[in-house]
């Protein structure tokens, strides 16, 4: 279980964009009171180091940032893995499943042999996949075992939401579910601003359509190719997803957030990650809401459920 000292102490695996990106948000936000890194390139992860500790003095509070092995992960609180092959141009989250599987073996075996009994949560695609393996290789219950899921595309579907109704992101409360990838779903019948459930919005006023949301929900599918076309890769919205996922669990927050949970039962599917949203805290995820969906929807999501174990399956046949 979690250390009981007062200190976070939190690991980050993989200091790629992604890493990199959320050390420097973990930095800003003042979160934990230690930071070990690790990658397979220890200058680059050593030199990360370096860096975001020439800048603890604009940094909000203390954080011990080092260098370090898998050794080190025995009182971590939070193993972060941000480690694995990126998603290319053209390519699907889905495509990296070979190759981040066997990385994957290989991380969690070594951070486990050396003690870990914390809360992993994983950041790399395709992520549900791969935090269903990470529970698998780790041993740990499921509760400790958290995929970033869709916490970036109802990020993505808050602020487009927000620009189109004009009402800022935070006051908007609208889900993403599912795969973290090609075969997600908005749930429009759970989607309020103010407290005004969004479909109100269309009956009461003929500027806002079903066409709009709809083209609104597909940028925010495709958002990631979009990105990597321009730049080679997501990082920033991710990155500052997976310091709120620790806040919440550092703090102990009770938090409701759109993580990649096991299902046991919840929305009518059994032994599969997935991204829904669950109530997150220090022992990792407390339970899960099951949203209300309308007949659609739960086909959708069933259908992202079949999409996921059809993955699954050559490698973890017990998912059928």
């Amino acid at each position: 279980m979690l250390n009981n000292e007062r200190i976070s102490r939190v690991a980050l695996i993989g200091t790629g964009f992604v890493g990199s990106s959320y050390a420097f948000a973990l930095m800003n936000q003042g979160i934990a009171n230690e930071l070990l890194m690790i990658d397979v390139n220890e200058e680059k992860a050593k030199g990360d180091v370096t860096d975001l500790n020439h800048g603890k003095a604009f940094a909000p509070s203390p954080l011990h940032i080092r260098f370090g092995t898998y050794k080190d992960c025995t009182n971590m609180d939070l193993v972060v893995i941000c480690a694995g092959a990126n998603q290319k141009p053209g390519e699907t989250r889905l495509d990296l499943v070979e190759k981040n599987l066997k990385i994957f073996k290989s991380i969690v075996d070594q951070v486990m042999a050396s003690g870990f009994d914390g809360i992993f949560l994983v950041a790399t695609n395709p992520v549900d996949i791969l935090t269903y393996a990470t529970w698998k290789f780790s041993g740990l219950p499921k509760e400790r075992v958290i995929g970033s899921g869709t916490i970036l595309d109802t990020a993505r579907f808050r602020y487009s939401l927000g620009e189109y109704f004009k009402v800022g992101p935070k006051n908007i409360h609208a889900y993403i579910i599912g795969e973290h990838g090609d075969s997600e779903l908005p749930v429009y019948s759970s989607a309020y601003i103010g407290g005004i459930p969004i479909m109100k919005f269309l009956e009461r006023d003929d500027k806002y359509t079903q066409q709009d949301l709809d083209d609104i929900f597909v940028n925010v599918r495709d958002a990631a190719y979009k990105i990597i076309e321009s730049k080679g890769a997501t990082y920033y919205g991710i990155a500052m997803g997976l310091v709120r996922i620790t806040k919440a669990i550092l703090t102990n927050e009770n938090s409701i957030l759109t993580v990649s949970a096991h299902l046991d039962g919840q929305y009518g599917e059994k032994n599969v990650y997935i991204g829904v949203p669950a109530v997150i805290n220090r022992n990792g995820i407390r339970e899960i809401f099951e949203l209300d969906l309308d007949e659609k929807e739960q086909k959708l999501f069933n259908n992202s459920v079949n999409v996921l174990k059809d993955t699954l399956a050559p490698y973890f046949p017990e998912v059928k």
